[in-house]
């Protein structure tokens, strides 16, 4: 028994449920729904679902699970492994899970990442049966205090039958008081959420759950896994300077103020390059409202460009979170970790007019995005909240590097293989080359600009004369249609869309694809 229990797990009944790992997953059986928190690699169950594993290489045992986002500690990719997913909700990022699903072993439903919630609470999916949530502490009234996420935690551990509490020792107590756990009431009298600012806190510091759900508490000591970000290069920091000089003239235009508006940035590489490039920049005195806050949020805090940021989690590199989590009481007033419902919500976007910078596998010439399947049929990892922020934001802004796998790619294609975000949802595209406003601009204007700002030669000598072409004959938004995929089946026969007579690899562009974003 640790030293510091009575800290950590401040009823006193509910000490009586501490046990093993392997004890806790008894609880879980076969056809059980499972919500467990984690989002983005932070504030995951870690040890709990490793028992649950080793349960299913001996007996049948196969699980919905449902999380806020992605997981880390390879949890997906030792499930999977065992056998134990047999659908998996919404949001993945793990290289063995998503072989699966794209062989169909486990059905993956992608979401939009605030409705998850709101399905569950409206019954219109099945019922959580065991909620396993990571928490640095229990309440003297059996709430749950979450560690480095909220994510979908709190309304997981509300609507589930059970849960089971994993208290992470590694987290420190000084996490205490910087969530604020806000659950939206029952339609058809829902009242609006009464949030303004993202430095608003509307609702309480932990997760309210009746003690008596609690039925096994398992104390860990393993540390949220580390970002896979990787550092900025030529390409990201040019997509960077483009969006802070488009932002110097959105100022110089009167359309924003030097501080700009609260801005969201999606996660990966990309993002976090991009929100880098505001450190030398001439605007201050910025806020976040986001999803995952990432290094970058902290070295913005740092130079003294951040004034405050909330998110659903916090997700960082090995070294960034030694430096911050070290020493988290230099950050705590100028941050929130809210539910993934409220850091998500359509009409608080909209209502704080949000700058929205999320990232894209592919776009084509007339703005739509395609966020998630490689080729139109392979899922990389999902919708995430892209799709929340894009629809609603005061600018919706996708990032993506023009070129991939060495050239033999291009993101910009006459059309995407796959649609995640219509044209109608994307103000702005950026890459390497530069950057396209398509605000008012029509179908025919927009693949000007966007052939002629983002596209890297020779990529853009063909899509010229692509358009060229299929204007010939007509239309609003002119295709020729029995070639408008045959980059994508070029690249699927031959391994490159130049023609490149290279032996083809999906896996290959999926790798490269998921390293840029």
């Amino acid at each position: 028994m640790h030293d510091d229990l009575q800290d950590r797990i401040r009823l006193p009944a509910l000490r009586e449920l501490v046990t093993s790992a392997d004890n806790a997953a008894q609880w879980i059986k076969d056809g059980m729904t499972i919500g467990m928190s984690g989002f983005t690699r932070a504030g995951d169950a870690k040890v709990v679902p490793m028992a649950l594993a080793e349960r299913a290489r001996s007996e049948k045992l196969k699980i919905t699970l449902m999380t806020g986002a992605s997981l880390g500690s390879d949890v997906d990719r030792t499930l999977t492994e065992a056998g134990v997913l047999a659908r998996r909700i919404p949001f993945q990022a793990d290289p063995v899970l998503r072989g699966a699903i794209n062989r169909g072993e486990v059905m993956y439903v992608d979401q939009h990442l605030s409705e998850t919630v709101e399905l569950l609470r409206t019954q219109q999916i099945a019922p959580i049966d065991i909620a396993i949530i990571e928490a640095v502490a229990i309440t003297a009234t059996g709430a749950i205090i979450p560690t480095t996420s909220v994510g979908n935690s709190a309304s997981f551990a509300i609507l589930a039958k059970k849960v089971i509490v994993e208290i992470n020792l590694t987290q420190s107590l000084e996490l205490e008081g910087l969530h604020d756990i806000f659950i939206p009431k029952h339609r058809p009298r829902r009242e609006p959420m009464p949030l303004m600012t993202p430095q608003d806190r509307i609702g309480t510091t932990a997760i309210e759950i009746s003690p008596d759900k609690i039925v096994a508490i398992v104390i860990t000591e393993k540390l949220d896994s580390a970002s896979t970000i990787l550092p900025a290069d030529a390409d990201t920091a040019a997509i960077a300077a483009h969006l802070v000089d488009f932002f110097k003239q959105e100022v110089a235009a009167g359309r924003l103020s030097n501080s700009l508006l609260p801005m969201q940035a999606g996660i990966g590489t990309i993002a976090n390059a991009v929100m880098e490039g505001f450190i030398n920049s001439p605007f201050e005195h910025l806020t976040q409202y986001s999803e995952v806050l990432q290094d970058s949020t902290f070295d913005l805090f740092d130079a003294g460009k951040l004034d405050f940021a909330s998110g659903s989690s916090i997700t960082l590199s090995s070294k960034k979170s030694a430096e911050v989590f070290g020493n988290i009481g230099k950050y705590k007033d100028r941050l929130v970790l809210r539910p993934q419902e409220v850091s998500n919500h359509p009409e608080i976007i909209r209502r704080l007019g949000i700058i929205a910078i999320n990232t894209a596998l592919e776009a084509d010439i007339y703005g739509n995005v395609n966020s998630t399947h490689v080729l139109g049929t392979h899922m990389m990892n999902g919708i995430g909240g892209s799709g929340d922020f894009a629809r609603n934001a005061y600018l919706s802004v996708f990032a993506t590097k023009s070129i991939a796998k060495g050239g033999k790619i291009s993101s910009i294609v006459p059309m995407v293989s796959h649609v995640d975000h219509t044209e109608h949802d994307v103000d702005i595209i950026v890459t390497e080359v530069g950057l396209a406003d398509l605000r008012g601009l029509a179908p025919r204007e927009r693949a000007e600009v966007i052939i002629e700002k983002c596209v890297a030669e020779p990529f853009r000598h063909m899509l010229h004369d692509y358009v060229a072409r299929a204007q010939q004959r007509g239309g609003h938004t002119p295709h020729i249609l029995e070639e408008a995929l045959s980059w994508h089946s070029r690249y699927r026969d031959t391994g490159s869309m130049l023609m490149s007579p290279v032996t083809p690899d999906i896996g290959s562009y999926e790798k490269s694809v998921s390293l840029s974003i």
